[in-house]
């Protein structure tokens, strides 16, 4: 059932009123045509003939809702009846129009048969049989055509419109999809940045809680460090917030010469560190930007799940070889080398911590609560950072690996190409 039989426009109702009167007027035409030449034999197939035409033209308002079995009942009465022969050509331009091609031809071929029939039924003696059915067809192919030029232009039209919203449902989602990559990347900048940051804050305000009745200037040390980290985290916090309200800025990016600054504050909140850098001239900046995010994200995990292990830093490489940055750990429970004429820490008899180009200072102990946290797990945790971190090393087409070593610790390494 056609839908437009249901709902019929303004435009439905004129277009069907026009091809009524079509109809109908093309059954006056003939019919007048007949009286002046000759009346059939016998006269009352002209009365017939009158009733099935009106009967016909009536029926055309049934064209949307049935159009191929309108069709065949004009076809079948055309055989014999000269003036429903309009009602039966707007029937065809329907089918035409409104169904697939098969169908249209054939419809079309069976009101090519109906036209044979007719001339042999009622063969005109003033006029061959052949042109009377060479101008039927020629009339019926007429109509035919038309409707299938409108058909396929309706087709054409319906594609170009389901072309154009697919396009602009497409263009949404690579919108969002851009929106989304944007948003992933700036949480990773903020992970890895204020991270960083506030848990050099935790180490330093739990060495505080710990120890309250520590000397004045161990405690006045302590809170410099954790309101210049806190300066710093906002700092960053301000220019992550800055790229989001102007996305054509950047966030500034670290390089490779900002590892030893990022050891610096490690080594600054109590970490022991040993790092040994080989490098063969100076990093490309992309590069340098993520062997920094993964030393920032190893060391950070070593401070938050390996409270006072020693912590193993290599960066090694050269052009055409690749650079391989790998962070590593001892056991938390491992005994660490004390250097005895270390500088005196808020604790009492608190480690020491060394890095090469780094003043050695003292580390607070891990909070009790810390450190039976870190001896149970010692082994890094696969949160978002290592997600996040495996991405970043993809991106850049190198290999990130991470898991357990023999000696009970925790290894991070990834392996970035250095081209020629």
């Amino acid at each position: 059932m056609d839908t437009s039989a249901a709902r019929r426009s303004t435009r439905d109702w004129i277009v069907d009123t026009c091809l009524f009167l079509f109809a109908a007027g093309f059954g006056l035409l003939t019919g007048t045509e007949r009286v002046r030449i000759a009346m059939p034999d016998p006269a009352w197939l002209f009365d017939l003939d009158q009733i099935v035409a009106a009967a016909g033209c009536a029926a055309l308002w049934l064209r949307r809702r049935r159009p191929v079995e309108l069709s065949m009942v004009l076809i079948a009465l055309s055989t014999f009846s000269e003036l429903v022969a309009g009602a039966m050509l707007v029937a065809l331009f329907t089918v035409a129009v409104h169904r697939p091609p098969r169908t249209t031809g054939i419809v079309f071929g069976l009101s090519l048969v109906a036209g044979v029939v007719y001339v042999e039924l009622r063969p005109e003696p003033d006029t061959p049989g052949f042109l009377l059915w060479l101008l039927g067809l020629t009339i019926q192919g007429a109509a035919v055509g038309w409707g299938m030029f409108i058909h396929h232009r309706r087709q054409l039209v319906e594609s170009l419109r389901d072309r154009a919203a697919r396009a602009e449902t497409e263009a949404h989602l690579r919108a969002e999809q851009a929106q989304s990559r944007t948003r992933e990347a700036i949480a990773r900048e903020m992970h890895d940045v204020l991270g960083h940051r506030l848990s050099l804050l935790s180490v330093h305000a739990g060495a505080l809680e710990y120890r309250p009745d520590a000397p004045p200037e161990d405690i006045a040390r302590a809170a410099k460090v954790i309101r210049e980290s806190a300066h710093q985290a906002l700092q960053d916090l301000r220019e992550v917030i800055g790229v989001l309200r102007a996305p054509v800025g950047e966030l500034p990016q670290p390089t490779f010469a900002d590892i030893h600054q990022l050891v610096a504050e490690s080594v600054e909140a109590g970490m022991r560190i040993d790092l040994c850098q080989e490098t063969d001239g100076p990093v490309p900046d992309s590069m340098g930007r993520t062997a920094y995010r993964v030393i920032q994200e190893g060391l950070t995990n070593a401070r938050k799940h390996a409270a006072g292990a020693d912590v193993r830093l290599r960066a090694a490489g050269a052009p055409g070889q690749g650079l391989t940055v790998e962070v590593g750990n001892a056991a938390p429970n491992a005994t660490p080398n004390a250097t005895p004429d270390a500088a005196p820490g808020i604790i009492p008899g608190a480690d020491v911590v060394t890095a090469p180009g780094a003043t050695p200072v003292a580390a607070p102990p891990a909070l009790p609560g810390e450190r039976r946290q870190g001896e149970r797990h010692h082994q890094w945790r696969h949160g978002q950072g290592l997600l996040g971190l495996g991405e970043r090393v993809a991106l850049a087409g190198g290999r990130l690996e991470h898991g357990p070593t023999e000696e009970g610790g925790w290894r991070l390494s990834a392996w970035l190409p250095w081209p020629t």
